[in-house]
């Protein structure tokens, strides 16, 4: 074997110096309060079977997609899924990609032409800024959720001879808050320029039907392109971009990430329309209306609790709000904050710190994520746990 490039292992010494070394952790059987699993589709019986049916109804037995959708990976199957996604989030049309990584790469590698300004929330995804770095375009961050700072920001770059983007996301992965969606549509309105939402973590969580947030706001045709995943609430895999027919049209030209890449596997489109059918349901005792009850009165419950142990122990501690299922408190150092879940994961349950540079020094913390399928004991137990590490 060849020897390693000095400058890799540098950077690796670095990270493991700094306690940010990251390693795949090992399969557990802990109490989930880590993943995105939301509403406990992931492990749904009744989507696994619906999905079955969905592809026996229609014959559909093979295993791969067999190539890009441009050579010969494209299907009825694929045209039927994404005309029920466009159907359900009002849209003219919605495009599917492989994952919402490669959504974003492909959206923002394409979409801002040179001379084009994008917008973007400093804590915006990893995947949207890697798509921003492959763009010819020039990109400037907004502070977090400061629509004041957004508009100087207009002011500055808006002119008649490019076009401006702004990017947000519904539901911030790292804080669990939102943006003021109502007041940075009607912003982008007045400069003119063009508004995109991820909703990777708000499909599924908000809305009556879990249409996530900018269409239960009612503000779909304010917004230019919405990013809609597959891998959090819904339990499956894959993502979609919805918005303009055209846009769609463009996006199959030129999203590289699109064009050069295998498709999805039928499997993947049978259960992405699966948790959809379960979305519509209106029966109350619904798989997604029962379980979507549920997270909401754990997250209630989570919120409530915490805020009554806080000040039960008069505690100093920087909590992020939300009414998401992601909750978080500020805890400094990537040492302090990994000997914090390492203790509470060894009472059996799982948790998960973010470190820098996941997020900026200073501002590491512990991410609880909510589920349908979790307990009021569990929650209770959990944050008990908790507090007794902080305050050690």
């Amino acid at each position: 074997m060849t020897n390693f490039p000095k400058k890799l292992s540098k950077k690796l010494a670095t990270r493991k110096l700094e306690n940010a070394f990251r390693v795949l952790p090992e399969a557990s059987n802990l109490i989930d309060f880590s993943s995105n699993d939301y509403l406990g589709f992931s492990n749904a019986e009744l989507i696994f079977s619906e999905t079955q049916n969905i592809l026996k109804e229609r014959s559909i037995y093979s295993n791969g997609a067999t190539g890009s959708r441009l050579i010969s990976g494209n299907s009825l199957f694929y045209t039927e899924v994404e005309k029920e996604i466009s159907t359900f989030h009002n849209s003219e049309e919605a495009l599917v990609f492989n994952s919402g990584y490669d959504a974003n790469l492909g959206f923002f590698s394409s979409v801002p032409q040179r001379g084009d300004i994008v917008l973007f929330d400093e804590y915006i995804h990893a995947s949207i800024r890697d798509g921003i770095r492959l763009s010819t375009a020039k990109a400037f961050k907004f502070k977090h959720n400061d629509l004041k700072n957004l508009k100087e920001q207009l002011l500055k770059f808006s002119s008649e001879d490019n076009e401006v983007f702004v990017v947000t996301e519904a539901v911030f992965s790292m804080d669990g808050d939102s943006p003021n969606l109502v007041l940075l549509s009607d912003i982008c309105e007045a400069y003119q320029a063009h508004l995109i939402v991820d909703e990777a973590h708000a499909v599924g969580v908000f809305g009556t039907n879990g249409e996530g947030l900018v269409q239960s706001l009612g503000l779909e045709n304010k917004v230019f392109a919405r990013i809609i995943t597959f891998g959090k609430a819904f339990g499956c895999h894959g993502a979609a971009i919805i918005g303009a027919s055209e846009l769609v049209s463009y996006l199959v030209n030129f999203a590289r990430s699109f064009i050069y890449t295998t498709g999805l596997p039928p499997h993947s489109l049978a259960t992405i329309m699966s948790v959809y059918k379960q979305l519509k349901e209106n029966n109350k005792q619904s798989l997604f209306r029962s379980n979507s009850e549920k997270l909401k009165n754990n997250i209630d419950y989570f919120k409530t609790t915490f805020k009554a142990n806080k000040s039960a122990c008069n505690l100093s501690l920087k909590y992020i709000e939300s009414d998401s299922p992601i909750q978080c408190f500020i805890i400094q150092g990537n040492e302090t904050v990994k000997l914090i879940a390492e203790k509470i994961k060894g009472k059996g349950y799982n948790v998960k710190p973010i470190l820098s540079p996941t997020v900026p020094k200073g501002e590491e913390r512990l991410r609880f994520c909510i589920h349908s399928f979790n307990s009021f004991n569990e929650i209770s137990e959990v944050l008990s746990l908790f507090f007794a590490q902080y305050k050690n």
